[in-house]
């Protein structure tokens, strides 16, 4: 009598499950470690637009909501993508100070990162959420 090779049915089962388990424990784990890069370069794209509002108020005098002044190819009326399209960039006037006090920015998350939520900065130095920037 001749020993047959292969594999039982209970032996497939048990790896296709021990696969299952590890898929259902790594592509969350995934999903959110793509939400965080993808948050890095919105709050990198706050942080150098930022950076250029500033050096733009140190030789007018003022900030501007006009994007395209601080060398921007707009994305429609006054906003812009980030380096990689996950968020749309404005600039407005903090709320209850004109543009000449306080500029505002805000990077609004489009499509799958939609889900994380809006991220700002505003040149007084107040970031929201804070727990998106730490």
């Amino acid at each position: 009598m001749r020993k047959v090779k292969g594999f039982t049915l209970l032996e497939i089962f048990i790896v296709v499950t021990i696969i299952s388990l590890l898929i259902g424990i790594m592509v969350p784990s995934y999903n959110e470690y793509v939400l965080q890069s993808r948050r890095s370069e919105g709050i990198s794209s706050l942080l150098t637009m930022m950076q250029q509002q500033e050096r733009y108020f140190t030789e007018q005098l003022t900030y501007t909501s006009d994007l395209s002044k601080l060398g921007y190819t707009l994305a429609g009326p006054n906003n812009v993508f980030s380096e990689n399209g996950h968020y749309l960039i404005t600039a407005t006037a903090c709320a209850s100070m004109t543009i000449s006090q306080c500029v505002l920015l805000t990077a609004t998350p489009l499509g799958v990162q939609a889900t994380d939520g809006t991220l700002t900065i505003n040149s007084r130095g107040t970031r929201t959420p804070v727990s998106a920037w730490q």
